[in-house]
């Protein structure tokens, strides 16, 4: 937990000796050093059999420490300290070194790009400087101060970026929250975070359309009991809407508080376990969890997976297609790039708009090194572009290397994009909790094995547990866990809510934090993450992945993208339930594919996991990040209670699909009566 004032105890469990470890007396007799230049390998294996001593050579070699920690690790399984002591600031880290540094003031920090409109706007690490600076000075003269929290609800402009670190400049804790959500889900936020400020912007631009934020803010300052000292709103002048955006009452205009002041030049110093920022998970119900990151602990971590995990150096160009309000957009649009030198795309669109070939232009013109997308997005450009074409028309020579993430990713969508980039495709796992990468393919160093995840990540220490915390064996599925203490970055608690921490995450199996994912590990170490350990279906009393049956309905050549369920019956409990998005020159031959599958999965599996319908939608209900409610599904074919996501992409789809299944429910029945007869 983070407590700026906790002393510090020993520990209990884990693969450290039972004391803490001060910075001073660890150095002599090292065993290992850090790879330079990096071989992983060497660095998993120095991280696993001297955690300490590991992290102790990543704090000093990366960051820019104001005063130096005075213990590496301390405190207990529930509650570890990195780097307790330690003092330093995250904006300092992400932008003063490079913009005091006259060999890289001038490079570009920023590009922000909405390619619907045509819309290009850039920084560099000077320019960032200044504005982050003179926005941090009128932060302050509104009363902000280290421990403040702030909401940040933006689309994906500039501002919001210098917005984030204008808080970490001084010391306040923000908490972007996703500009696709409602008003509801905001003042839940602002409710349950109580920020001095909020600040937003007067629209966005999602694809053609324009959203506008103002109206969804004061509603949502409407809907909450807490109300902010001050409302801060961003009012675009890069792209002029049909209609203007209406004035939230109350607030202060972005260029008015900035006019005419000075830069604050002066930054905060933190402890290395003070909050960065605070990244509200989406729940269906109640109130939405605090995920909670330091400050010292994920500027260790981030800069080491920046250089060592995606393999990237300074002044390479990274396009990350997340939005701030997720942690991809934190991690690898804001904090990675800005503390490793990069050069950051910042996009205000759609993968499809204005044509299935907009990454690849951004590609071309800004000469991207690495690309990291969800493949949801990769699949919505490949149904457009089903051979290529589009792609091809690009010189993508720039591009090193992509990486996927947030959900699994399919064999076809992996042989899409090899055939599209002609450069290695690498899947990675992590989640809000982590802030950083715990699974991939480590800067390309390993055989890159389609359909795994890949290896660890140097710094966790993994075992795939069952439900009796027994570690299982090769090709064997469990749910993988991580040996606690947990490694720098990683959240440590919830916002206000350390026992529900506790009871999510470390209650399960005693001496690990669970992750919720089921996974299996190869003979050759690979490891392959399948679905959320919720995500099981049991047959006739066998226990089934729905995650494995997808893998095996996505090889299928005409199909898009599916989703596997568990429905109700009479007889077995449970059966799978296929939904599949057919490419569009197959839209007809579903009974002919369903054949195909079902024959398949009989070969493959058994007939334990036979169909008990396949069914050929338009689309699939997605969040905005790209994933398949599936869960949703399920309960809205059994006739069960459900709660629509905040996060819901587009409501509409939900009645597409439930008109389906009631279509197919009225012809099974006739089906029945027949037979009778």
């Amino acid at each position: 937990m983070i407590n700026l004032n906790k002393s510090s105890k020993t520990l209990k469990l884990g693969f450290f000796s039972k004391r803490s470890f001060s910075s001073s007396s660890i150095l002599f007799n090292k065993k290992f050093q850090l790879s330079e230049p990096f071989n992983y390998e060497q660095d998993v294996k120095y991280s696993l059999e001297d955690p300490i001593n590991f992290w102790d050579d990543v704090a000093s070699k990366y960051v820019h420490w104001n005063k130096r920690y005075d213990k590496v690790y301390s405190g207990d399984e529930a509650n570890p300290e990195w780097f307790k002591g330690g003092i330093l600031n995250a904006c300092y880290n992400a932008v003063d070194v490079h913009a005091k540094d006259p060999v890289t003031k001038n490079r570009i920090a920023l590009i922000h790009e909405t390619p619907s409109k045509d819309n290009t706007n850039t920084l560099t690490y000077g320019e960032l400087w200044d504005e982050v600076c003179t926005f941090s000075r009128g932060l302050q003269n509104l009363g902000v101060e280290k421990g403040d929290r702030v909401v940040i609800y933006m689309p994906m402009v500039n501002q919001a970026i210098i917005a984030m670190l204008a808080c970490a400049r001084l010391g306040a804790t923000h908490s972007v929250v996703f500009g696709g959500f409602a008003s509801p889900q905001l003042a839940q936020r602002i409710e349950h975070s109580k920020p001095k400020v909020v600040i937003s912007c007067s629209f966005g631009i999602e694809g053609h359309k324009v959203n506008h934020y103002s109206p969804l803010l004061e509603k949502a300052l409407e809907l909450s009991s807490h109300k902010p000292n001050h409302v801060i709103v961003y009012n675009r002048t890069d792209i002029i809407p049909d209609t203007p955006s209406p004035k939230v009452p109350g607030s202060i205009d972005w260029y008015e508080l900035t006019k005419g002041i000075s830069p604050l030049r002066d930054y905060a110093l933190v402890d290395s376990t003070h909050p960065l920022y605070i990244l509200y998970t989406s729940g269906t119900t109640g109130m939405p969890k605090g995920v909670v990151r330091d400050t010292g602990g994920y500027t260790v971590a981030l800069n080491y997976a920046m250089r060592n995990c995606y393999g990237l150096k300074p002044g390479d160009t990274f396009f990350a297609g997340s939005d701030i309000g997720w942690v991809v957009g934190h991690t690898l649009s804001v904090y990675g790039p800005l503390y490793t030198g990069l050069t950051s795309i910042i996009f205000e669109g759609k993968p499809t708009i204005p044509d299935a070939g907009v990454y690849w232009k951004l590609i071309e013109k800004h000469r991207v090194n690495a690309l990291f997308s969800a493949p949801t997005a990769i699949r919505a450009i490949h149904r457009d572009d089903a051979d290529g074409k589009i792609a091809s028309k690009y010189d993508l020579s720039s591009l090193q290397s992509t990486w996927l993430g947030g959900e699994r990713l399919d064999i076809s969508t992996f042989n899409f994009l090899s055939n599209a980039t002609k450069k290695p495709i690498l899947d990675n796992y992590w989640q809000t909790e982590s802030g950083w990468p715990m699974i991939t393919n480590p800067s390309v160093q390993i055989p890159i094995k389609p359909n795994s995840t890949g290896k660890p990540v140097p710094g966790y220490n993994y075992a795939i547990l069952n439900s009796n915390n027994e570690r299982l064996g090769t090709d064997e599925t469990g749910e993988v866990c991580i040996k606690l203490p947990v490694p720098p970055g990683f959240t440590n608690t919830l916002y206000l809510n350390h026992e529900g921490y506790k009871k999510s995450y470390l209650d399960s199996y005693p001496g690990y934090l669970r992750t919720g994912d089921s996974c299996f590990v190869d003979k050759n170490g690979y490891y392959h993450i399948i679905s959320r350990v919720d995500d099981i279906i049991n047959v006739s009393g066998h226990r089934l992945s729905t995650g494995s049956i997808e893998e095996i309905l996505v090889k299928h050549p005409k199909i898009v993208e599916c989703a596997v369920i568990g429905v109700n019956d009479e007889i077995k409990g449970e059966v799978p339930f296929g939904l599949i998005v057919l490419k569009p020159q197959y839209k007809d031959s579903c009974l002919e594919v369903e054949k195909e599958l079902i024959k398949e999965i009989r070969e493959t599996i058994g007939p334990v996991a036979t169909f008990k319908k396949v069914m050929a939608v338009n689309r699939l209900p997605k969040t905005r990040s790209g994933k398949i409610l599936r869960n949703i599904l399920r309960k809205m074919y059994n006739k069960e209670e459900y709660v629509v996501p905040p996060t819901i992409e587009d409501m509409a789809v939900l009645d597409e699909v439930d008109k389906e299944f009631e279509k197919y429910k009225l012809e099974e029945i006739e089906h029945k009566k027949h037979k009778k007869h």
